[in-house]
């Protein structure tokens, strides 16, 4: 993923899935507007002594799933909605924010391991995820199938997926969706389900003809399509409408202070900014809780 700017087909593809470009986002990676916003010390208050002691977090993102999470021109520096929001929850606590990248599948690992403070990268928060890390809510997001503009499989929902090979990211829901629908599958047309380290190789993979079809967040989906200048295409019925989660390692008392940290940031308008800045205020929510998960 990541923003495309149209050189040859195979260069835009590769642009579009590796760096991301802050000029088709609108600029760069702090809070909706680059305003400063001032601590609140409600929220500040509930933030555990171990990290206020070290004023600072560390937040994990797999920078390829633009808008919500890219690597800017410098291919250095995360960009998008998330790395956004996390700079403006660190403003509302008081502390200052790192963003790193980082694969999918090595996030809640490194948050269990204090690698990072949080995960914040379109994660869908989960009964499983939930017996792992804890949950703040902030977004709301289903599923969408791309394929190539040029043909494709007639793809309208998951049972349309039997005998077509799909391209997805390891450790995401579509992985798990893909696999589940598999089993499902009967006449012998399973889905052949191949997954990758980050979703610029999962799009690489769709271009090459390795795979024909692509499953990703809705808004994502939706952004590399508009980004692509015509090579990619949105098929079938998105599904599984279900909330993001800033992940937090569980149990360690963070999970109130990101909670009044993004009441605050819907309460002040800041918020709605940010999403707005990168064109998914459809999915905004406006009652974060603690694990939420519905399925």
């Amino acid at each position: 993923m990541g923003s495309v700017v149209r050189r040859s087909f195979v260069a835009a593809i590769v642009a579009a899935l590796t760096m991301g470009t802050a000029a088709a986002c609108g600029g760069g990676s702090s809070g909706g507007g680059d305003q400063t916003i001032k601590p609140n010390s409600a929220a500040a208050s509930l933030v555990p002594a171990a990290i206020k002691s070290k004023g600072s977090l560390v937040v994990a993102a797999d920078a390829s799933y633009a808008p919500n999470e890219f690597l800017g021109t410098d291919g250095t520096t995360v960009e998008g909605m998330d790395a956004d929001l996390a700079k403006a929850i660190g403003q509302e606590l008081g502390l200052s924010v790192s963003v790193k990248n980082a694969t999918f599948d090595a996030i809640i690992p490194g948050l269990a391991n204090g690698r990072y403070d949080l995960g914040m990268s379109s994660f869908t928060d989960t009964k499983e995820r939930e017996k792992t890390v804890d949950f703040v809510t902030y977004f709301s997001a289903g599923t969408s199938f791309y394929e190539k503009a040029s043909g494709g499989p007639p793809i309208t929902d998951l049972s349309s997926l039997c005998g077509t090979t799909v391209a997805v990211e390891s450790g995401t829901t579509q992985e798990a969706d893909a696999k589940g629908q598999s089993k499902k599958c009967t006449g012998g047309k399973s889905v052949k389900v191949l997954t990758f380290n980050d979703q610029s190789q999962a799009n690489l993979a769709i271009n090459a003809d390795r795979a024909q079809v692509g499953m990703a967040d809705s808004p994502v989906a939706a952004y590399q399509v508009k980004q692509s200048s015509g090579a990619f295409k949105l098929v079938g019925t998105p599904y599984g409408t279900a909330p993001y989660g800033i992940a937090i390692p569980q149990g360690n008392g963070m999970a109130k202070a990101v909670q009044a940290a993004l009441k605050d940031l819907m309460s002040n308008g800041t918020y709605n900014q940010i999403l707005t800045k990168w064109g998914i205020q459809s999915g905004a929510i406006t009652d974060p809780v603690i694990n939420g998960a519905i399925s």
